[in-house]
């Protein structure tokens, strides 16, 4: 039997968002670790030479695995619980994060990101998990709004923190301290982090769930290929944008360290409230009565009308580029918070955190995709502008798949759920 702890209903409340916050602390040690090596690259440049293609595969060495693992993670929580996989999965990230410190060439950082996207694979499916076990169906978007903007506290203090450690301590300390982080947060998971609280939160595993969904049914569903399409798009956006902004800052805007440092933030605070400002509108629309289904799509085509104002960024002044940034990045952690929480919109417990991860699979293959596609047509003199002019569309590709093709959003019935008998 599980260790379940027991609460009142007041007690049960506070614990459910006291662990929303812890997940969100171990989402933004993520995107910090994974921010290292693009904040650091110019004072490893001058240790390890590196070329736009190099630092392609780099962050494709990174994203391959992290998409695979994605589904390997969420497949591996829903059979060993939440409790036990996150603390593997952050154990194994920061130790990774850490030996990128000891790099001596291209080929030892190629292996270190490597690891770093095995480990970091299964941190959104477990993410959902706690949502799906801790937090009712009408507040679900908030706290995923809330734990997604984690990513926009980590991309926030990576400049600033990594800045000032390349000025005083150099590259190899900002990947010590950033795996140093990721263990102080597996010590706070273990002491806190106990359960699940299903007596308080509707879940479909209840007598409706008649058997524990097989990958190959999942992947055979018309709703879950439609998201992992749509997750393939926006994150081909996504991750240009989270794993290039700082490289472009200093190629095209002439900018320094420092100026990186003070500067480069301003997006990622934006995606931050865009996180939670999307969940929150989105969850304020069913308390007004309208279905999961229009307060989801809502919310995810008012998103993706906006991301076409990157197009724009290359033709204006480096301020007004900032701005337009973080308008992007608004919304794409917006459609971003949403669109992972929909698995636990629709999808049983013992199913969320494979379907979470098949998802992020598209998304994370979609940015190592276009990563090195990037890298070729940088390094084959192509502009920004060429990027920037494609990443554009890609968000309004996705939420057209979903609106045409994906059906209603809905818990999921019929065959797939069939009543079992509850024990006496």
């Amino acid at each position: 039997m599980r260790d379940v702890p027991q609460f009142s209903p007041g007690s049960a409340v506070e614990v459910r968002w006291y662990y929303v916050t812890l997940v969100t602390a171990a989402i933004a040690i993520s995107y910090f670790d994974r921010q290292t090596l693009s904040v650091a690259i110019v004072s490893i440049q001058k240790n390890i030479p590196l070329n736009d293609q190099q630092f392609s595969w780099l962050q494709s060495a990174f994203l391959l695995p992290y998409a695979f693992l994605y589904i390997g993670g969420g497949r591996v929580l829903d059979l060993i619980g939440t409790r036990r996989g996150f603390l593997l999965i952050m154990l194994w990230w920061s130790a990774a994060c850490a030996l990128q410190g000891f790099a001596t060439g291209f080929a030892f950082l190629l292996v270190g990101r490597c690891l770093l996207g095995i480990g970091e694979g299964g941190a959104f499916p477990a993410a959902t998990r706690v949502v799906a076990e801790w937090v009712p169906a009408d507040r679900r978007s908030t706290a995923m709004g809330i734990i997604n903007a984690g990513t926009a506290v980590g991309s926030v203090f990576a400049p600033i923190l990594i800045g000032i450690i390349l000025l005083h301590s150099g590259w190899r300390m900002a990947f010590f301290v950033s795996g140093a982080l990721g263990l102080l947060w597996a010590a706070w998971w273990f002491v806190s982090y106990r359960g699940t609280s299903n007596a308080s939160v509707p879940t479909l595993d209840g007598p409706t769930a008649a058997h524990r969904l097989s990958l190959r049914e999942l992947i055979g569903m018309r709703k879950v290929q439609v998201l992992v399409f749509a997750k393939f798009m926006s994150d081909s956006a996504w991750y240009f944008y989270l794993l290039w902004l700082p490289k472009y800052l200093y190629d095209a805007r002439g900018f320094d360290i420092k100026h990186v440092s003070l500067y480069a933030w301003i997006p990622y605070a934006a995606s931050g409230v865009g996180s939670f400002l999307g969940g929150w509108f989105s969850s304020s629309l069913l308390a007004h009565g309208h279905s999961l289904d229009f307060a989801r799509k809502l919310a995810l085509g008012l998103s993706a009308a906006c991301m076409p104002v990157v197009i724009l960024v290359p033709h204006v002044p480096v301020a007004w580029a900032l701005a337009l940034f973080s308008i992007a990045f608004f919304c794409q952690q917006s459609w971003s918070g949403l669109i992972m929480t929909l698995p636990a919109d629709i999808f049983p417990l013992s199913a969320v955190g494979s379907v979470a991860g098949m998802i992020g699979f598209g998304g994370a293959i979609g940015g190592a995709i276009f990563g090195v596609i990037a890298g070729f047509l940088l390094t084959h003199g192509f502009g920004y502008a060429t990027l920037f002019l494609i990443v554009g569309t890609f968000h309004l590709i996705g939420f057209a798949a979903i609106l045409l093709l994906g059906g209603s959003i809905q818990p999921l019935r019929g065959a797939y759920l069939l009543p079992t008998v509850s024990p006496s």
